[in-house]
Parts: C-alpha cells; structure tokens; sequence
C-alpha cells in the first residue's frame, strides 16, 4: 500500500488503472479509522480491483466554533488499518493541494440539506458536496463507499452525483456498534466515562422507537416524544433535534406511508453525536 499525498499523483495512478481496465472503489474519510471505515475499505476491496482511502480533514464542512483544530488525526494508525484492510492507496492531500490560492468553486445544494444537520451546522453540506465532488473526480472512482450512521450525508452524496449525472455507484454500509450499541465515531473519543454511559441511551431511545413502530404504532409524534422523553431526564444530555424523514429527501412528513428515517442528534457533554433508525414501510 502507498501513501499518495499530490492530486496530481492520485489522478495519474488512477488513469493508468483505467487504462489497464482496472475498477476502482474509493472510501472518503476524516480519518481516526475505526471498525465502521473498517467495513467500508473491506467492501471496497471486495467489490473492485483497486480501493483507494481519502483522509482529509476538510475544513470547509467545519462550522465557526466547531471542532476542526482538535478534531482527532493519527495517520499512522490509519496507514495500519488500511493495509490490514486490503487497500493499495491511502490519499492524504494537504490543505493546500486540495484548496490551492485562489480557490472559490463550491458545490451547494438545496432541499435534501434543508433539515437535520442542514439547519443545525449552516454550510456544513457546502463542504461536503465540495469536497466529495473534488474527490470523485481526482480517484475516478467506479464505486464510492460511505457509512449509514451520516445518513443525510449518504442521501446528500446520491442525490449530487445522480443530479449531476455521474458515472459512480455510490454504496450506504450500515452503522457499525461498539459492543455496547453506541454508533462507532471518530468523536467518541471525546466522550469521558459518564458521557459515554449517557450516549448509550441514544441508541437505547431509537432501538425502543423502532420496536414501536414495529408494534404498530405509526403516530410520529408519539414515537418522537417517546425518543425526547428518553434523553431529557439526562443531565448531561442536550437534544440538537428528534426527526423523522423522508429517508430520501429528507424532508419532514406527517404520516409513516413510507420509508422514512428516525434521527436524533445530540449534544452529550461538549460532544456532538447523531445517529440514526430506518423505519421500513
């Protein structure tokens, strides 16, 4: 496996995998890899003949105040990961390669970024569709690779690259679990022992609204309170939001007719955490 760290480099080795005919799977990442990245470079490597990791702390999908200085980075550990996984390429722009002097190009969207973390974190989804966009054309990618756990980020990238009409699959994985049901995140490292057994109960309130749903209750705002009654009682537990979506636009509906998404973000200490059910209809 090789670190390439110049677009310049990755668009070349890219080009002369296809010139060989080769496919090639790309996973984009932050970074401080865990089990659920874990599973999506597997499934890269599974499905392509090439699987390229992004680790790129993007800093224009970071909101003023919010965590990009100290966001977690341990490239060494991620190198081990990768290699463990299959991968054959690790790309590890610099800020500067990837948003040169002079840069002032973006890639927006309306609608699907209306809500949920939209509305909470303005410009975040700017940042990524930017950032997704100037990946996929630099790894060329016959397959992307992203994690059910930012489920508007998913539904963010399908909706760009089939409005756009690109030539890529993009693939959703569901959410890796620690042993103890708390949605695997690079930021639970910031979680102390009392936040973490908070957290827990994030988890614990949407996996009892999915059995309601499942037991036939369809009342929204029932299942909603039921989640908000849950994490309220906790001290050290602020709700950003209790939602449930189209699973598609993302959009709010008033009655469960169709597939939809239960999320929940909230913040546990100074933490921000989200997680997310799919109530199948």
């Amino acid at each position: 496996m090789e670190i390439i760290r110049t677009v310049s480099e990755m668009k070349a080795k890219a080009a002369a995998w296809k010139a060989e005919g080769l496919s090639i799977g790309l996973v984009p990442t932050m970074g401080f890899l865990h089990e659920g990245h874990r599973s999506l470079v597997k499934r890269a490597v599974s499905d392509n003949d090439r699987a390229v990791v992004s680790i790129f702390v993007n800093p224009i999908q970071f909101g003023v105040n919010e965590d990009f200085d100290r966001y977690p980075r341990d490239l060494k550990k991620d190198a081990d990961m990768c290699a463990e996984a299959g991968a054959d390429v690790i790309f590890n722009p610099s800020e500067q390669e990837m948003y040169p002097a002079g840069f002032c190009s973006y890639t927006d969207m309306a609608l699907v970024t209306e809500g949920l973390c939209g509305a909470r974190r303005p410009g975040h989804f700017r940042g990524v569709c930017t950032v997704v966009m100037k990946l996929l054309n630099i790894a060329a990618p016959d397959r992307a690779y992203f994690g059910q756990k930012d489920a508007q980020q998913l539904a963010v990238i399908k909706r760009m690259t089939r409005d756009f009409n690109m030539d890529v699959e993009i693939t959703g994985m569901p959410i890796v679990r620690e042993a103890d049901g708390l949605a695997m995140s690079s930021r639970n490292t910031y979680l102390s022992g009392d936040e973490r057994a908070a957290a827990l109960y994030i988890n614990k309130a949407l996996s009892e609204a999915l059995r309601i749903f499942r037991d036939g209750d369809a009342d929204i705002q029932q299942i909603k309170r039921h989640i908000e009654t849950t994490l309220s009682g906790l001290p050290s537990v602020k709700i950003d939001y209790v939602e449930i979506v189209d699973a598609e636009t993302m959009q709010a509906i008033q009655t469960l007719d169709r597939s939809a998404l239960c999320a929940v973000a909230a913040y546990v200490g100074k933490t921000r955490l989200i997680d997310n059910v799919v109530l199948e209809v």
